[in-house]
């Protein structure tokens, strides 16, 4: 998270602390002090205790790569107390049906359900999924390519069930009429039969949730947290879902584990 270091950099910088080794547990627990006051630049009020978590992973991280790149690094001795709230991130099993349900028949609702099929079925993220070319769906072996993953690393990721067919059909039947007639190897195309825009799938997404009961916000990757919990509930392996996600470390994968046992309506 570039922008999450930067961010930490800068505030040392504005306590005249301009190297490593001059980081000290107080601008530590000052930066955390100051996260806890500073405003969300979004969506207004304060910032969430997942978001500071993440903060701390990253401080963590930038420590770590210092100390094994033989540079000169510091300590992090700072805790976050209580466990993470993900429970307004992640959708139920039925709030995901309700959005695949609120999808309708016509051109645009089938490329709505491929859009769920690759955000939910395959845990894309949101880049990813709009990165994703027509010869990226293998059919014949039951995976979608993902080229463009973060940091440009390449994976496979299953496609099986409800979500194959979601696809088939919308490449058989409505892409065709995106298309029309244009040449152009995204699979996820807008009216004008050119490659979906990033915002496009929030955009629809917001649609479906109007139509269903679903109180929680729901963004992109609202659907790759909800297929993540699902996958551990129902018993796959944390290193299989990190693989599945194309998450570099296994520590990333794990703030879903408080998640397991916890029951789906």
């Amino acid at each position: 998270m570039p922008k999450m270091l930067t961010e930490f950099l800068d505030f040392l910088e504005a306590k005249e602390c301009n190297h490593p080794h001059d980081i000290h547990p107080t601008h530590i627990n000052s930066y955390f002090e100051y996260l806890h006051i500073r405003p969300n630049r979004k969506s207004g009020g304060g910032l969430g205790k997942n978001y500071i978590r993440k903060q701390l992973q990253v401080i963590n991280k930038f420590s770590r790569y210092l100390t094994e790149s033989g540079k000169e690094s510091f300590a992090v001795n700072y805790h976050i107390k209580g466990a993470a709230d993900r429970s307004s991130n992640v959708l139920t099993i039925s709030e995901v049906q309700q959005l695949f349900g609120a999808t309708t028949e016509d051109v645009l609702g089938l490329r709505d359900k491929a859009m769920l099929a690759l955000y939910y079925g395959c845990g894309l993220r949101k880049n990813e999924g709009v990165n994703v070319n027509v010869r990226d769906v293998l059919f014949d072996k039951d995976l979608v390519l993902v080229k463009k993953g973060k940091g440009y690393k390449e994976r496979y990721v299953p496609l099986a069930g409800n979500n194959k067919a979601d696809l088939e059909n919308y490449i058989c039947y409505s892409r065709p009429h995106l298309l029309s007639n244009k040449k152009e190897e995204a699979l996820l195309i807008n009216v004008k039969g050119k490659r979906l825009s990033s915002s496009t799938p929030y955009v629809r997404l917001q649609q479906l949730r109007a139509a269903t009961t679903i109180t929680k916000p729901v963004g992109v990757h609202t659907l790759r947290h909800s297929i993540a919990s699902h996958l551990l509930q129902s018993g796959m392996m944390l290193e299989q879902i990190q693989r599945f996600l194309g998450h570099s470390s296994l520590e990333s994968t794990q703030i879903y584990t408080h998640l397991k046992h916890e029951n789906q309506s």
